[in-house]
This record gives C-alpha cells, structure tokens and sequence, in this order.
C-alpha cells in the first residue's frame, strides 16, 4: 500500500489557543488595570501600588467581566441554601476576599437567583471549585462530582469549571 504524500484531509486542525483571555505573553512591566488598579510586576498580577509612571491595559479578569464571560460556575440549591442564604452569601464574599488577596484575577463576576437555584459565576475556575469546597466544608451539603467538570485541553488553553452544591434542610451532620 503506498501512503500519499499529502496526507487525510478531514483530520481535525486544532488551534494554538482557545481561550482568548489566557496571557499569551508577559505584559510590559510594571502595568497598570485601569478598571480595578491591579499591577502586573515581577512575572504577574499583584495589588501593590507603583510609584513610578507604569503602563496601562485592562486584566485579564476586567476583560471577562465586560465580555460577560465566566470561566467558573457555581450552581447552588436546595432549603438549606434558601433558609440560610445571607450566612452562605457571606461565606461566598468571604472566600472570594481570601483568594482575590492571593489572586487579583479570580473575581467573583455575578449573583443571580433563578427560580430554583443560585448561580455565582466567576473569572476564574479555581475560585468556583474553592467556593464550592468551602460550602461543603463548612456545612456537610454535597457537592456532587459529577458535576463538577473543569475542561482542561491537553496544552491547558479551554478552562470551564461547574460546581454544584445542593443541600436540604436538617441538622449540620446530616446528609439529605
């Protein structure tokens, strides 16, 4: 069998890059967000202040958010959530607080309630999973795992995470 010299012509050609809001490269440092004021300096993204003349971009995380496109979800349901919505909206504020100190980029982007359900979205996948995790870490509810799918391609490009966190109403200890 002789092999053609110009190969199948119905593969699939993959693309370098397909999440247009991954840093292709470094910026210019020291650079400035003009939206929320993060500095990129020494390699990434910090809140310090410069003291000297810095250039300016808008981040990565202030891109997606005037696209309105979120890298993580978080769906949350059940009574639990619904009896006790302010404890856990106050949970999800807290922890964003905490990874946003670590990580300007991870940002939660919305709040929306749905008729069953409560949608956080966010810049970032870590901060949904880190979310979802400190729910149920903090009261037993169940974070279903298959659900919770992050697509990552083989060269790290297309990052999407889902998280789901449901409980009902019971005692802290119980499942269901």
């Amino acid at each position: 069998m002789v092999k053609s010299q110009y190969g199948r012509r119905d593969r699939l050609i993959q693309e370098k890059r397909h999440d247009t809001y991954q840093e292709w490269g470094k910026w210019p440092e020291p650079t400035v967000c003009i939206e929320c004021g993060a500095l990129f300096h020494e390699g990434r993204w910090g809140w310090q202040e410069t003291l000297y003349e810095a250039n300016t971009t808008i981040c990565p995380a202030c891109q997606r958010i005037a696209d309105d496109y979120p890298a993580g979800y978080l769906k949350i349901s059940g009574t639990f959530f619904s009896d006790h919505r302010d404890e856990l909206l106050n949970l999800i504020h807290n922890t964003e607080k905490q990874k946003k100190a670590e990580r300007p980029m991870e940002r939660i982007m919305t709040i929306a309630d749905e008729e069953e359900y409560t949608l956080v979205t966010t810049t970032g996948i870590h901060l949904a999973r880190r979310i979802g995790e400190a729910l149920k870490h903090a009261y037993q509810g169940l974070r279903n795992a298959n659900t919770f799918t992050a697509y990552i391609s083989q060269h790290g490009c297309l990052r999407i995470a889902r998280v789901v966190y449901s409980r009902e109403s019971g005692k802290i200890g119980q499942h269901g």
